[in-house]
């Protein structure tokens, strides 16, 4: 079975226990059922890069390649574990300054995770840093347009989309087109 095929497999699965976990047995937390969701959509995602090619988009050095994920993955399960903890804790807590401590609780996660990721484009050859800085500018370019376009239809109220539901997508999409363009663009390079 090829890796992506893998991949879709295990997270089908995966979204079927969320989704029987969520109808049928009430006595699984939401929380559970959340993080298998959660789990489920980012193996999906990889399945999709892996079936894309996104291999092929990268020409990092071996050595750079191991840095880079001793650096980015444990601030990124970090993250995860912040984030559960963040949603747990500001429903028990109603100081407002405690809240907002809890509530910033996954940023330094995520600036860790930046910072392995810029020094990963740092230390990358020239055409890898071309790749890069195009496929940035790519994904932030169609979430700045998407963002302001939603902005103007809510200002005509054609839509209602609170803020924060909003806001917290912007870095998500930013990362999942980021990863799209830059598979494209690793394709057109080679």
């Amino acid at each position: 079975m090829p890796r992506a095929a893998r991949y879709f497999a295990v997270s089908g699965a995966l979204l079927l226990l969320a989704a029987l976990g969520m109808r049928t047995l009430p006595g699984v937390p939401g929380l559970a059922v959340d993080l298998l969701a959660a789990l489920a959509t980012g193996l999906l995602l990889v399945g999709l890069f892996k079936a894309l090619g996104a291999e092929g988009c990268d020409d990092a050095t071996p050595a750079l390649r191991r840095r880079y994920l001793r650096e980015f993955l444990p601030p990124m399960l970090g993250y995860v574990v912040a984030v559960f903890l963040s949603v747990w804790l500001l429903h028990r807590v109603e100081v407002p300054v405690l809240r907002a401590l809890i509530a910033l609780l996954p940023v330094p996660a995520i600036a860790l995770a930046m910072r392995a990721i810029i020094r990963r484009v740092r230390d990358a050859d020239e055409l890898q840093r071309r790749i890069e800085l195009e496929a940035i500018s790519i994904a932030s370019a169609c979430v700045s347009l998407g963002y302001l376009s939603a902005g103007f239809l809510q200002l005509a109220k054609v839509i209602d989309v609170a803020a924060s539901d909003a806001m917290i997508w912007v870095f998500p999409l930013t990362a999942l087109i980021f990863g799209l363009a830059k598979t494209v663009l690793g394709r057109r390079y080679r």
